[in-house]
């Protein structure tokens, strides 16, 4: 071996054994050089999230979102007011303006667009009202409370306030209590339905969970089968069942009320209402008992044995 090859090995052992020292000193560029300002202090939970997991190779990091912001991350020479990232979601201090609704929606587009949840946002209620992804999100948060169904409700409460009180009625779905959450029944993302209900209509949607009333019936009522919330109000109501009003008041919306005189038979078309069970406070429901539905005549039409009780 000559003198030659001998400088070159020694200079490879050299390089491996002090390359890490001497690379230490070198300014760190990208994500790494914004957490040398937004450190654990400025974003406890940043490291912890599903945005900034260092150990997962898929997160995304600072510049996935806010952009390279090299005016931001290295402040001109003579420039009194440190620039923004080329990219902001919100206002911090007072410093600094975010985008438009839309534009900071787009920038999580990139990343989520694929899942079909989000496919009906564009046009959807909440994008046309100017509600961005982070309105709702905590981006940096190791947890969201938007996507922890027990906390959920607080987010959608922020603006619909009007839920809130209904919630908190006697007759309730049972969100205060930790068995439902808003998006059991909504998409906030965008739906087909009206009023961002999950299903492609309101009686799709409560038919998720109560199967039992939708029929087909050989005796349906129409009114049923048409809209729930014509009887229900979905999310609170001071009347058992969350309708909307007692019956027989309920009932009459829809339904002339039966005369006290001339009571006569099913076959005969001409039913009368026995005017001593009004003053007993019978209401339509003592006769019609399956009011959503039935294969029995019996249960919901009334009898003349019933009607003269």
């Amino acid at each position: 071996m000559n003198i030659k090859s001998l400088f070159a090995i020694a200079g490879i052992c050299l390089f491996g054994f002090f390359g890490p020292a001497l690379g230490a000193d070198a300014e760190p560029t990208g994500a790494a050089f914004c957490v040398t300002c937004h450190d654990d202090e400025d974003l406890p939970d940043m490291s912890r999230s599903a945005h900034g997991f260092a150990a997962d190779k898929r997160a995304p990091d600072c510049i996935s979102c806010h952009g390279a912001s090299e005016t931001h991350a290295r402040q001109p020479a003579g420039v009194s007011v440190q620039p923004k990232p080329d990219f902001t979601f919100g206002k911090k201090s007072g410093k600094l303006s975010a985008l438009a609704a839309n534009d900071r929606s787009r920038v999580c587009q990139t990343c989520h667009d694929k899942d079909a949840k989000r496919a009906l946002w564009s046009g959807s209620q909440h994008q046309a009202a100017d509600v961005a992804c982070d309105s709702c999100h905590q981006v940096h948060a190791n947890r969201d409370k938007t996507l922890n169904k027990l906390t959920q409700p607080e987010t959608c409460y922020t603006c619909h306030k009007e839920q809130r009180s209904q919630m908190n009625k006697p007759s309730h779905h049972p969100v205060p209590e930790g068995k439902m959450t808003c998006s059991d029944c909504h998409n906030p993302h965008g739906s087909a339905g009206p009023k961002l209900v999950k299903r492609d209509s309101i009686n799709d949607t409560c038919y998720t969970c109560h199967a039992e009333k939708r029929g087909p019936f050989v005796h349906p009522h129409e009114p049923v089968a048409q809209d729930c919330s014509t009887c229900h109000n979905s999310h609170g109501s001071m009347i058992p069942g969350i309708l909307k009003a007692r019956a027989p008041i309920l009932c009459q919306q829809c339904h002339t009320p039966h005369s006290a005189a001339n009571v006569g038979t099913i076959a005969s078309g001409s039913v009368g209402f026995n005017a001593v069970g009004m003053w007993q406070g019978r209401s339509c429901m003592n006769c019609h008992t399956q009011v959503h539905g039935s294969n029995n005549p019996s249960t919901t039409l009334p009898t003349p044995q019933t009607l003269m009780r």
